[in-house]
């Protein structure tokens, strides 16, 4: 057998070893940044997409053109609009549930803490309508049946997850849990309600302010449970039991 001496190389090192492992972590860390931020300037592109037309309404080849992108490239990243929908829903829900979270109240107080809970929801709606449109179908009439059965309910599963401390801090004032449900469930109506009619505009026909309407529901609701509450004075039943 001939071996040539130019087919000769010496091992790598130890560290050569690590340092080319090193080297090709540090590769794989730049794609992904660099697809991350793909990703992020395609949903922005879809964002304003579903904002002009409805998620009904847009097209992959115009989130791709408003995105500077083939349609085909879209599909690197997401295999349908409603993907595309769905991912900027579940992006906007991530961001209600840190707010939710970030919302603090001194420990052994659920009064204060189904307030705390409470406003912060609802302001994070009052400042994003645009989220309040992707949460609730509202962009240009969307309907859930725009979105797959599995998608649909992984999505309302993740609002329902932002919503479970509110209910949780009716149970800790001592509601049985399907009581607290049903007075989590009217909270979010009644929320929904004024924001809705603070976004459209129509508040002004009554001269009041959203956000003052709800932290007054908010007091309300608190004393009606909350021995500790300022204001409460006689026993207060559960409105909805039977």
């Amino acid at each position: 057998m001939n071996v040539h001496l130019d087919e000769l190389r010496p091992l790598p090192s130890a560290a050569d070893q690590a340092e080319a492992q090193r080297q090709l972590e540090l590769r794989q860390q730049r794609q992904l940044a660099m697809s991350d931020t793909r990703r992020a300037h395609v949903l922005d592109a879809a964002r304003r997409v579903f904002a002009d037309k409805g998620v009904e309404g847009a097209s992959i080849r115009e989130i791709a053109r408003e995105a500077g992108y083939t349609a085909g490239a879209l599909y690197s990243y997401f295999d349908s609009k409603e993907a595309i929908y769905g991912a900027l829903l579940a992006e906007s829900l991530d961001r209600l549930l840190a707010e939710v979270q970030a919302a603090r109240a001194p420990k052994g107080q659920p009064g204060q803490a189904l307030a705390a809970k409470a406003q912060a929801w609802f302001g994070f709606y009052a400042s994003h309508p645009r989220d309040l449109d992707l949460g609730f179908y509202l962009v240009n009439g969307l309907a859930p049946h725009g979105l797959t059965h599995e998608l649909d309910r992984a999505l309302n599963d993740r609002l329902l997850e932002a919503l479970r401390p509110c209910e949780q801090a009716l149970e800790d004032l001592g509601l049985p849990p399907d009581a607290a449900a049903r007075e989590n469930a009217a909270l979010f109506a009644h929320g929904m309600g004024l924001l809705l009619l603070k976004h459209t505009g129509r508040i002004r026909l009554f001269g009041q302010a959203a956000e003052a309407l709800f932290a007054q529901y908010v007091d309300r609701l608190v004393e009606r449970f909350d021995p500790a509450a300022p204001g409460r004075t006689l026993p207060q039943r559960d409105l909805f039991a039977d």
